[in-house]
């Protein structure tokens, strides 16, 4: 398996496609059987779905739109998603997915454990990335009708169909905490350093499903928002490293900071875990070079990432058959040279 791929935007389907029917598994890792690990697909659609209700056994959704909005209808009532938004669906729940807009593609990252939450804010405090009063559950809503209905279940990674006689979104009413939601990114609270030092993207993370081990995470969904860069004595870009978790990245819309080119809305990354990765040579000679004054980044773009402690796996599809694959991704890293020099000494003052 390649350590580090990219692709090109996932084309949206020439034939009449839906939701489910554009669904594509791109990369992922455990079992859904013992509901332990995650998954990463892409949606491209360009219908409605109808007469039609879909349902997941396996896990929960985290949907990211790219491209068009998504009206989708719940058991839980009606909840609108535009791109620079996102909406989780967990387990179980059924839901219809319509495009009023027209064509419509973005990411998914599904999660076998648990489910997604806040993440922990520790020092942080009360208050601080994403707050909780910002999520929003679907608009009350219920459909009565008696006619033909399909019903799409994901079970073990394969889709199974039944067929009734009544819309399933017929539901009047509900309680609890078990609820669809969705959530505005441009409502991120970003924190960063405002001394020095380019701090993990940990404090970027949205949402989180933990694992058993405390601080490791099956899955964070982290954004690269727009946002004041301050640091002195620093190289400000993500640097060139290597870790202990799979990044999958992907670009809703914008320039992402650290790569000048080749990685555009609706492509994606994927970077396995301890392989070296870092800005490209144009991001990394303008930051060396650039004075360290406070500047305002990421203008206008909207990056994000699916990190999971676990090894990631491409599928079949996303290598062979999707087409997308950039073969010359790691030119990216060619035109970095060493800048050592031994006999350097500071300026003396």
């Amino acid at each position: 398996m390649p350590n580090q791929l990219r692709w090109s935007p996932f084309d949206l389907p020439t034939e009449p496609t839906d939701f489910v029917e554009g669904l594509h598994s791109i990369a992922g890792a455990g079992d859904v059987g013992v509901r332990h690990g995650m998954g990463v697909l892409i949606y491209a659609a360009n219908k409605s779905m109808e007469d039609a209700a879909f349902y997941n056994s396996d896990g929960d959704f985290l949907i990211v739109p790219q491209q068009g909005r998504l009206d989708i209808t719940t058991e839980f009532g009606k909840i609108m998603v535009h791109p620079n938004e996102i909406c989780v669906i967990q387990r179980g729940i059924r839901f219809s997915v319509a495009l009023p807009d027209g064509p419509s593609r973005g990411y998914i990252c599904e999660v076998f454990n648990g489910t997604w939450t806040l993440p922990d804010l520790g020092p942080i405090g009360a208050n601080g990335l994403a707050n909780g009063r910002d999520f929003q559950t679907p608009v009350a809503a219920f459909i009565e009708e008696e006619k033909p209905f399909r019903i799409i279940n994901k079970y073990g990674g394969r889709l199974f169909t039944a067929k009734q006689d009544h819309s399933p979104f017929n539901v009047v009413a509900w309680h609890g905490n078990y609820a669809p939601f969705k959530y505005n990114l441009a409502l991120f609270n970003t924190i960063n350093s405002v001394s020095f030092d380019h701090v993990d993207p940990s404090i970027f993370t949205v949402l989180t499903c933990k694992s058993e081990r405390p601080g490791v995470a099956i899955a964070d969904f982290v954004i690269f928002p727009p946002r004041w860069s301050v640091q002195e004595n620093t190289f400000r870009p993500p640097y060139f490293h290597r870790n202990c978790m799979s990044e999958f990245m992907g670009l809703i819309h914008g320039t992402y900071e650290a790569k000048q080119g080749g990685f555009v809305p609706g492509g994606a990354s994927l970077h396995s875990m301890m392989t070296p990765h870092g800005p490209d040579a144009p991001t990394f000679a303008k930051a060396s070079a650039e004075e360290l004054k406070p500047m305002y980044i990421a203008k206008g773009t909207q990056a994000f990432m699916f990190e999971s402690s676990m090894q990631l796996q491409p599928t079949h599809w996303a290598i062979k058959e999707s087409g997308k694959v950039q073969h010359d991704y790691f030119q990216a890293w060619q035109g970095l040279k060493s800048n050592f020099n031994p006999n350097w000494k500071p300026a003396q003052h």
